[in-house]
Order: C-alpha cells, then structure tokens, then sequence
C-alpha cells in the first residue's frame, strides 16, 4: 500500500508499470537498456480514490488520461530504472494529493464604496488629462 494522505492510500496491484527504451542523449546506454518507466494507472475503476477524487484527478491530469480512463505518467529523468520508477510513483502521488484537495468556491463580494469613489475619481482624473490634451488655445 502506497500511503497518499491519511485518508487514502493506493493498491500496488492498481498501478502497472513497464520499462521502456529512452529516448535521447546517452550513447550505447540508451540503446542497450530499458531505463525509463512508462506508469499505468486506471483512474475510473480505481477502488482506492473516492469518487470526487477520482473526477478531479480525471480532470487536472488532462492529456495524461487516455479515452479508457487510464492515466498514463512516463518518467525518464534518471539513467537508473529505480530512480526513474520512483520518479513516476511520486509524480502519482503528488497528482492523488493534488485532486484530494477540494478546491474553495469562490464567495461573491461586492466592492466597498471608498473603492469605487475612488475607480471614479481615477476615471475623472484620466478623462482631465486626456481633455487637457485635445484643448487648443484660440487664437484670434
């Protein structure tokens, strides 16, 4: 059990992982070992995330979630496949802790009325400065 926050933690069986070749720099390395980690985790039929969780995470990961549901995290920072596998499990569990968090719904508030005194009196101040400008004296 990977430990999320105190309220949840994740199945290891839920998540799937596979070693894949790296792309890039790196030599014979890069083309002799699978190194990176290509991380698989089905986010809707995931029995360890509460529902609300489940939508948020659906939602903040994006492009990362295929049309299956699953959410796809692909780590290669690292030259050791390791490090670079728990790379990916920390990069699911920062978007878990992320999701978990309801965001606060925004409470409707009205300006005070010295704020907008003063908006007017900027508005009055702009529309002097811009008639003082067009003003030309007449001669005659």
């Amino acid at each position: 059990m990977i430990s999320v926050t105190p309220g949840i933690a994740l199945d290891e069986n839920e998540i799937e992982l596979s070693f894949i070749r790296a792309s890039g720099p790196g030599g014979q390395n890069v083309n002799k070992v699978a190194t990176a980690v290509q991380l698989r985790f089905d986010v809707l039929r995931s029995a360890s995330l509460p529902a609300p969780v489940r939508e948020r995470l659906r939602v903040l990961a994006g492009r990362r979630v295929s049309r299956e549901g699953v959410l796809i995290i692909t780590a290669h920072r690292f030259r050791s496949q390791e490090m670079n596998r728990r790379d990916a499990i920390e990069r699911l569990v920062g978007l878990i802790r992320e999701a978990a968090t309801p965001r606060k719904t925004r409470r409707a508030t009205r300006p005070t009325r010295s704020s907008r005194q003063r908006r007017l009196e900027s508005k009055r101040r702009h529309g002097e400065t811009k008639r003082s400008r067009s003003a030309r004296p007449d001669f005659t």
